[in-house]
């Protein structure tokens, strides 16, 4: 098998493919273009949307060439796979406006270089489409019988898929065609949920271009779809009782972006090495051997280090170590400033720990505090009543504040 296709199975990165041995053959006798898309919905992708780039990078280092394709045309429509209700309509000035966002981001993680690897915007060539047109040209390669059989529609049919979301699968195999003919690409890759979408493209230049066996040949394409990734508890990856782990930090802070890799399940750190960072398997092997905490801080401090580059993974590293340690450098911890006059004649336990965003109401404070989970300075606190003054403050005149196991916050005064 194609080195690069070993790779990317030992590593997690394989769930179906529409001609193993064809698309190994293909890579063994040069480089291939190939692509993977995100529909621009939000001002940023969360951590969930990154397999498929990691396996960009991955592929990339085999001397391929990737296109990540950035959905400011579909995403005016709204891909249905994988979800159970429509998604909410967005202006055309947002939509351009979360490509610009997200184009940033991945040219972060990708590096563009606009020849073995560049953003594209299908808006180029959607926006203006005419419908009549390309429902003759286009619509007319697509059985409706086919296209209810894959489990994206069958699932939203239930209750309720709308017309317009309906026609996303067309165009999503449209796309296909127009990377082939621009840049002959010939692979998409994705999460399993595109499975239909994709071979969609694939059947769609087939029969476009397609017609002997000569063209057959010379125009085939592969598609190429990853496992959908959850943790070892059957939970989707990438969601917290916060909501999705965004690479956007003004979303998802550096910290607790950190502290969601520190905090992953035992089971989960071996597989989740492979997919998010780029260490070699045999080291991941003898990380994973060693003590799982320190395998724990040492996935966190990678991905972290991918995501927002070295400085912030030493802070993050930093804070985590002095949170739950004692050592590292607490100045790296998430804080909050507050005026020293509130602790003057005492600020409550309550709303000290409201003002330092360790609950989301004050009622989820005050059940933290009765179960035994509110910390100052390593006291525990128990008594909702309770009032934090000066002289409880540690050496430097701070407050180190501690809610549960895994939050912290740092309270600086002025």
């Amino acid at each position: 098998m194609n080195e690069a296709l070993e790779n990317l199975k030992k590593r997690g990165f394989f769930a179906q493919c529409t001609d193993e041995q064809a698309l190994s053959d293909k890579m063994d006798k040069g480089p291939i273009t190939f692509y993977v898309g995100c529909d621009p919905t939000g001002p940023s992708l969360h951590i969930g949307h990154m397999v498929p780039f990691f396996a960009l990078r991955h592929l990339r280092r085999y001397g391929h060439h990737g296109i990540a394709l950035i959905g400011g045309g579909t995403a005016r429509i709204g891909d249905p796979s994988g979800k159970t209700e429509m998604r909410k309509m967005i202006s055309y000035e947002q939509i351009d406006q979360n490509v610009k966002s997200i184009e940033a981001q991945l040219n972060k993680f990708i590096g563009f270089d606009g020849k073995e690897a560049y953003a594209a915007n299908n808006k180029e060539w959607l926006a203006d489409l005419n419908y009549i047109d390309f429902l003759r040209d286009i619509g007319s390669c697509f059985s409706v019988n086919k296209m209810l059989t894959f489990e994206a529609y069958k699932q939203r049919l239930e209750k309720g898929l709308s017309f317009i979301e309906f026609n996303y699968q067309l165009l999503q195999a449209y796309d296909f065609l127009m990377l082939y003919q621009k840049h002959g690409c010939v692979l998409q890759i994705g999460g399993d949920d595109q499975w239909g979408n994709i071979t969609a493209g694939v059947d769609l230049i087939r029969r476009k271009l397609g017609g002997t066996t000569e063209l057959n040949e010379q125009c085939q394409t592969f598609g190429l779809t990853f496992p959908l990734i959850t943790r070892s508890d059957g939970k989707k990856m990438g969601k917290t009782e916060k909501g999705a782990i965004f690479l956007d930090e003004s979303m998802t802070s550096v910290f607790d972006f950190f502290q969601y890799w520190r905090n992953v399940a035992d089971p989960d750190v071996r597989k989740f090495m492979l997919l998010f960072t780029f260490l070699e398997i045999d080291e991941i092997d003898k990380i994973c051997a060693g003590n799982i905490n320190e395998a724990k801080e040492r996935l966190a401090y990678e991905v972290t280090k991918i995501i927002h580059g070295v400085e912030k993974a030493d802070s993050a590293l930093a804070g985590a170590r002095a949170a739950f340690s004692g050592a590292g450098d607490k100045t790296q911890m998430p804080s909050v400033e507050m005026e020293k006059a509130q602790f003057d004649a005492g600020i409550g336990i309550i709303d000290l720990f409201f003002a330092a965003k360790l609950g989301n109401t004050k009622s989820e404070v005050r059940r933290l505090v009765e179960q035994g989970g509110a910390a100052v300075n390593g006291e525990v606190i128990k008594d909702v009543k309770a009032v934090v003054t000066l002289a409880q403050a540690d050496d430097d005149g701070e407050f180190v504040l501690k809610a549960g196991k895994k939050k912290f916050c740092r309270v600086t005064l002025h």
